[in-house]
């Protein structure tokens, strides 16, 4: 076994290390394997090396099927490229340390508050993602509780609560009155969507086999919902009455088809109608606001079939752990309800009056 060349290995250096090998045959060990193996493990170190950016890559890959949102992936590249990536550089994952982390979120924490702390778990789970891998040791430098929190202001402190613009419940007739007069999908989207009290994407998503006319209940799949669970809408006598408009084309697969083919109607068609109706000041996620405002000051349905019809999480672990029915009965009377509502508009003496002209009692 060789020892290295002269030029380069003393005579004292060459008899240490003898001395070295003959410990590991008194051992029982072979000196050319423990060498050979060391040589492999040092080997296979190296090519483990990781960059953070690989890391992404490979954790957007691994996650992306899972995602509901096709523009989730874009997202998360977009943010990381942005603001991570240009701090990072190439440097290996497990070099990533709470000070490069810092560098990261402080510029932008106080000025992009919502981004920041989306970026910052963003890097928590590539992170996370590296360590199960194997890829780094170590606490996550970028987690919240117990660590960040100590170096940041919470989100709240910092970040002032942005409501969505929305319609004060008294004036939906008189917006819906404005509404039925423009022609057009976008139009009868929009209309649906308030009927519905349901999002954007899940109206313009919406497809005929989503729709059972006979039992009135449009059911949204759990992939299209934000919970990710199977939401049925209870449909009122006005939005089967759009929907029956709708169906005059049955090429479409969508419910509300756009210009392109069969795809769905853009997601900015229905804010293009509010500009054109003269409403900037509104917002279509906004309406959704204006029916929980109305739910809670005008009827006395209880809260959690409000948020039911909402589709909204329950946020009590427990409680949602053992609700198992939707309150699909009474959410039926709720949309009904609402949709006897958005049909009455204000005359000028404030007495409501029907949409179609007929005085109500």
């Amino acid at each position: 076994m060789g020892l290295g060349p002269l030029h380069t290995v003393t005579l004292a250096d060459a008899r240490v290390k003898a001395a070295e090998c003959r410990k590991q045959r008194l051992d029982n060990s072979d000196p050319l394997q423990v060498r050979d193996a060391a040589l492999l493990a040092a080997k296979l170190e190296d090519a483990k090396v990781m960059t953070f950016q690989n890391c992404s890559e490979a954790y957007i890959s691994a996650h992306a099927s899972g995602w509901r949102n096709a523009k989730h992936a874009d997202q998360w590249r977009n943010t990381l490229s942005t603001y991570a990536y240009p701090i990072f550089v190439d440097l290996p994952v497990q070099t990533i340390d709470t000070g490069l982390v810092m560098k990261v979120l402080e510029p932008i924490w106080a000025t992009k508050t919502e981004t920041a702390s989306r970026l910052r778990g963003r890097i928590e789970c590539v992170l996370d993602w590296a360590t199960v891998r194997e890829f780094r040791r170590g606490e996550n430098p970028a987690r919240w509780r117990g660590h960040l929190d100590n170096l940041l202001p919470k989100r709240q402190k910092v970040q002032k609560v942005e409501h969505h613009n929305a319609l004060p419940y008294e004036e939906i007739g008189d917006f819906m009155t404005t509404l039925r007069a423009q022609e057009g999908v976008a139009a009868r989207a929009f209309e649906f969507l308030i009927l519905t009290a349901t999002r954007t994407s899940e109206t313009i998503g919406a497809t005929w086999s989503e729709v059972d006319f006979d039992a009135k209940v449009w059911t949204i799949p759990a992939s299209r919902i934000k919970a990710g669970k199977e939401h049925r809408v209870p449909l009122s006598p006005a939005a089967i009455a759009i929907l029956e408009t709708m169906k005059n084309d049955d090429s479409e697969d969508h419910v509300f088809p756009g210009g392109r083919g069969c795809a769905g109607l853009s997601n900015m068609a229905m804010l293009k109608l509010l500009e054109r109706i003269s409403r900037n000041d509104l917002t279509v996620h906004g309406f959704r606001s204006t029916f929980r405002d109305w739910v809670s000051e005008r009827t006395s349905f209880p809260r959690e079939v409000a948020e039911m019809a909402l589709a909204h999480s329950i946020g009590d672990k427990v409680e949602a752990a053992y609700r198992r029915g939707d309150l699909f009965k009474k959410r039926r009377k709720l949309m009904e309800a609402w949709c006897a509502y958005c049909g009455t508009a204000q005359l000028q003496s404030g007495k409501p009056t029907s949409i179609h002209g007929n005085k109500l009692r």
